[in-house]
């Protein structure tokens, strides 16, 4: 794959550049906002800064989105809450604060690359995770070969988070999706739902919390 690395330090884009080679990944280091706008079908992945010297890279992701759906990770020294919520609900796939170990951005990059194969390559109903199995079309869950019982609520929330997993689904895509609305009376039945669902799927957990945003299936 080649990754795109839009940063404007350039040690820290060095080091970035350097540790990908170690990893027989090819990257080329861009410095402004603008320039990953106009270069963006040449790679398979993109790293974000949000400090970039021509525009916010809020600015940049929300540009990128509307005409291309490449998978974007942010690598910010932002770490406040409101920075991720932003950087997550305008489209970005990941978010990682620097100074970023690079095994861990390896990881978070094969898992995004993982979940693209997967898209690209099932045209099945049925997703798989260990001894799990969701079936979409069937609308059933079964654990181990046994089907668990689920309210039509439950299993709604479970397709729309095991249909994008590793992807951060915020609360208000999760109330559009399985109440058709975002209004705050139907919060409170989220999370009476949602711990019903987690206390049927059991242990280990299999979706994870993002504190003031939403949810991930981490399967």
């Amino acid at each position: 794959m080649r990754i795109g690395v839009v940063e404007d330090d350039d040690g820290v884009a060095g080091a970035l550049i350097d540790g990908l080679a170690a990893h027989r990944i090819a990257a080329d280091r861009m410095s402004r906002g603008g320039d990953i706008l106009t270069r963006h079908p040449k790679f398979d992945l993109v790293l974000l800064d949000l400090g970039l010297p021509d525009m916010d890279g809020i600015e940049v992701l929300r540009s990128l989105r509307q005409v291309s759906a490449v998978p974007v990770i942010i690598l910010t020294a932002r770490d406040d809450e409101r920075s991720v919520v932003r950087g997550l609900r305008n489209g970005a796939d990941d978010y990682l604060v620097k100074p970023a170990r690079m095994t861990e951005l390896l990881a978070r990059i094969e898992a995004i690359r993982r979940r693209a194969v997967r898209a690209r390559e099932s045209t099945s109903t049925v997703r798989r995770f260990g001894d799990l199995a969701v079936d979409l079309a069937g609308r059933e869950l079964t654990m181990a070969g046994t089907p668990v019982p689920l309210t039509t609520k439950e299993f709604d929330l479970l397709a729309a988070l095991v249909d994008n997993p590793g992807t951060a689904v915020s609360r208000q895509q999760l109330m559009d999706q399985v109440w058709g609305d975002a209004f705050v009376a139907v919060s409170k039945s989220l999370d009476v739902h949602m711990t019903a669902l987690r206390a049927k799927l059991g242990r280990p957990p299999r979706i994870e919390t993002i504190r003031g945003f939403g949810y991930r299936w981490i399967g």
